[in-house]
């Protein structure tokens, strides 16, 4: 199964590998920075993204065993569903939209979360935008409720934000996470696209 690459994405590629300078990731770590960097024309994600120890190849494993993958918003969803459609076509869930009432004190993407996690324990986990989701996704975690076969923890923004990605930290699961601030949907589009595309490029 080859992915066609766009001449013009080739070229961002390109000129991305001229100007990242010295780096100490492998090949596959770096086709997901790149990937990345192509998607914000922000250099600085060099410096943020975190990958655990077999990350990468665990979230190659569940695309190929076509587990389920749980996004958080629909945004993400947009970002990834043409290229999962072409490839695994594993479920596509998205948390905000599998519920139409938050639980008393959280979010209705928080409370969408919960919910689809529970249901699909082992499951690729994306999280782009909602801090608050990550937080509870941890707890559950924590509690041994779920066993995600990978997390991508990368919400953007300044509240919950930093809290949420140390959190996601200290959990001893497969995970792809970028540090600080930054991230966003397109970020944690751009890291499950790049995976799809590692695991396509597998023999």
């Amino acid at each position: 199964m080859l992915i066609e690459i766009h001449p013009i994405q080739s070229q961002s590629f390109a000129i991305i590998d001229q100007e990242i300078g010295e780096h100490s990731f492998n090949s596959a770590e770096y086709a997901i920075v790149r990937r990345v960097i192509h998607s914000t024309a922000d250099f600085e994600f060099s410096q943020l993204i975190r990958f655990s120890p077999n990350a990468i190849e665990q979230g190659i494993l569940g695309l190929k065993q076509r587990v389920p993958i749980i996004v958080d918003v629909g945004m993400v969803k947009q970002g990834v569903a043409n290229l999962v459609a072409k490839t695994f076509n594993n479920p596509l869930i998205c948390a905000v939209e599998a519920v139409s009432t938050p639980l008393a004190g959280k979010t209705l993407t928080e409370t969408g979360l919960i919910q689809v996690v529970q249901e699909f324990p082992q499951s690729i986990i994306v999280i782009g935008n909602a801090p608050t989701a990550l937080i509870s996704l941890c707890s559950l975690i924590e509690q041994k409720l779920v066993f995600p076969s990978l997390v991508i923890g990368v919400p953007v923004g300044f509240v919950s934000v930093v809290e949420s990605k140390m959190m996601l930290a200290q959990m001893s699961v497969p995970q792809i996470r970028v540090e600080g601030r930054k991230g966003g949907s397109p970020v944690a589009a751009a890291i499950l696209n790049a995976l799809i595309v590692l695991a396509t490029s597998e023999k």
